[in-house]
Order: C-alpha cells, then structure tokens, then sequence
C-alpha cells in the first residue's frame, strides 16, 4: 500500500455541544490559559467583553448581537490558546459571526472601521471622512484577512450551528410569573446583559441564567434592607429572594435546579465585586433593545454612546462582600453534573485529532448539530 495513501486524515465527525459542565469550562480554560494567571484571564476576558461592548454601542447593535459575540469569544478561548490570537482579531470575527446569527450583517471592513475608530480615538478625530478612520490600506487588508481566517476557526468550533439562545426573553417572562416589579426585572435585565461577560452562558442553558439573575436582583434589593411597602399584584424582594434559595415546585415549573441558580448568582456577584473594586470597569450600555437604563452596578463603556461622568456606583464592595457571604452560608451543595463529552474535555481520543484539523483543508470533517451520545 503507498505510504502517502495512509498518511492522509481519515474522515471524523465533530459535534456541538452546547453547554458544558463547570468542570469542563475549567480544565478547558486551563488548557488553553498558557503562562496567565487566573486573575490575568479574567481580566483579558473582561477586556475583550468590553471592545466588543465599545464597537457594538458606535455601531447600535441589538443587544442579542453583543451578547451573542461574547458568548462565541468565551467558546472559542475553551479550544484554542489565548497567546496565539489577539484578543481584537477573535471578538472582530465573534462580532461578524455574531451579525450573520441575528441578521443585524456589517461587512468586516466595517467592524475594522469602527475597531480602529475605538482603539485609536485619535486617529479617528484626524478623520476627514465620517466613519473612516486613516489606516494604511495594507494594514487594513491583514487585518481583513485575519478577521475571515479566525471567522472560519468559530464556524467550525460552532459546527455551523446558527442557533442562539439568550436570557433576555426569559428574564421578563420569569418576572412577570413571580409577579416581580417592573423595576426588579429591569435590574435582572441589567444583570443578565452583565452576566453574559462570564462563563455561565456556556455552563447553563438561558432560562437558568435569567432566573438567576432575577434571584441576585431580589437579594441586591431585599439584603440589610427593611420590609419594602407590599404593592397590590407584585411580591417583594424579600418575597422572591426567599422563594428561589428554596426547593420547590418553581423547579419543576421551569426545569430548573436551586443549585445552578446560586452559582449562577454567585458568578455575576464575583462580577459586581470586581467591578466595584475597579470603578473604571466597563459594563453593557444601552442598545436598542435594552428597557430604559437602570442604574447599573458599573460605570459605562468610555468609548459607549452613554456618558458616564457623574453616574455613581450603587453597591459598595463591603456590601456586596456581606451578602457573598450570606450567599454561601444558606447555599446548597452543588450538583453532580455529567461530561457532555470525555474526549473532549480531556483532548484525547477522535475529539482532539478532529480541533486540530480545525481551519485546515485536510481530511474530510462531518460536522453535528447534536452532543454526542456515549454508548
């Protein structure tokens, strides 16, 4: 048999998983880290949430587009190191990807425009052309081609699915069942907006993520603070924030788990810490599909269409620090959870031959909408 025959890739099948365990998210995550520390990582991911927030703000995308792009930019650093893609060119082609998932479409060298426009504000105020910014054409052409190649790295990860599934809609319809307030649910939205900044949109599926947020709100409204005056029709915070730290028929009714709720909770509060200890944070500005703003746990993008001089910060880092502990003294243990797939998490098997064939044009890949089912 000829040698150069055998050595060719055999054809293989990757298959999409939507969501993984917290687990897996963080031997992937340490995979993938390289030299960073932990606190490093966070903050290159909170780096890179907020370019996407500064491009999607100067450009008015729905927030179902940014939020989308942040999900695809947390999936694609699960299997693929961070030292060898910069952070611009990843969230460029998550974006692009992002506008092709919601028909919201720009074309790269406009998402490179307004990049350029909010990496170098300067060089954007030289402009004798609105929305252009003066960049060598080579430059602009690289930039370009690494857009489309990391454009192609996503799809694949992805499995081409287009499917996009956010919190957002279930953060009103989960507020108007617990007969939350208008003003509750607005800050669940915020939260929900600012979760998408961390890794539980890969960890649990959106309905989770929206009652979640819901729960943190009712606490950040309920926690050290007096009986609220009882409105005919609405249940208070402290109503609320007592029904979801408790089993119930809720879970059944929503296909939800108290468990997953608190860390969910915990998560976005770690979140809100970070922040508060950094005033400068940036956080999610309004789009237009946001409600009307709500006084948010963190100052707004500076690049952001929304101003963010004189906007104070609600929560002080002692505050929220008490109720981070008060959270862990009435949590529940954690659920076991199984892996949505050994092989890949642990980079082993068919699963590790087939990533590494990833963006090349070699062999033959079948790709899957569906987990794959162990025998």
């Amino acid at each position: 048999m000829d040698s150069s025959s055998t050595s060719q890739p055999s054809s293989s099948s990757k298959f999409h998983h939507p969501y993984f365990t917290p687990t897996e998210v963080e031997q992937l995550s340490d995979k993938q880290r390289g030299k960073l520390s932990i606190n490093q990582e966070e903050k290159a991911r909170q780096q890179a949430c907020g370019f996407v927030e500064a491009i999607g703000a100067k450009i008015g995308f729905p927030r179902k587009t940014i939020a989308t792009a942040q999900n695809l930019y947390h999936r694609f650093h699960l299997f693929f190191p961070r030292k060898d893609f910069s952070y611009h060119d990843v969230t460029l082609a998550a974006l692009y990807v992002s506008t092709k998932m919601h028909d919201t479409l720009k074309k790269p060298r406009d998402l490179l425009m307004v990049a350029y426009a909010v990496r170098f504000p300067d060089l954007a105020a030289k402009s004798r052309s609105l929305g252009e910014v003066d960049m060598d054409p080579a430059t602009v052409e690289q930039d370009r081609q690494r857009l489309l190649a990391v454009e192609r790295l996503i799809l694949e990860m992805i499995c081409f699915n287009f499917t996009s599934r956010l919190p957002f809609p279930y953060v009103i319809k989960v507020g108007r069942s617990f007969r939350a307030t208008k003003k509750l649910t607005k800050l669940a939205w915020r939260l929900a907006v600012d979760s998408q900044r961390t890794v539980v949109s890969l960890e649990y599926p959106p309905h989770e993520v929206a009652i979640g947020c819901l729960y943190l709100a009712a606490l950040l409204s309920s926690f050290e603070q007096g009986a609220s005056p009882e409105r005919k029709g609405y249940s208070s915070s402290h109503e609320i924030a007592n029904i979801l730290s408790h089993h119930g028929d809720w879970e059944r009714k929503f296909r939800a788990h108290v468990e997953d709720i608190e860390e969910i909770a915990h998560a976005t509060i770690d979140l809100l810490i970070q922040a508060c200890q950094n005033p400068s944070a940036n956080t999610s500005p309004s789009t237009p599909q946001s409600p009307s703003p709500h006084p948010s746990p963190r100052n707004q993008h500076l690049s952001s269409s929304v101003p963010a001089a004189g906007q104070p910060i609600p929560y002080r880092p002692d505050q929220l620090y008490r109720l981070k502990i008060h959270m862990r003294e009435t949590e529940h243990r954690s659920r076991r959870r199984g892996p949505s797939s050994k092989a890949e998490v642990g980079g082993e098997g068919k699963s590790a031959g087939v990533n590494a064939m990833l963006g090349r044009n070699e062999g033959t890949v079948r790709f899957l909408f569906g987990p794959q089912i162990e025998p």
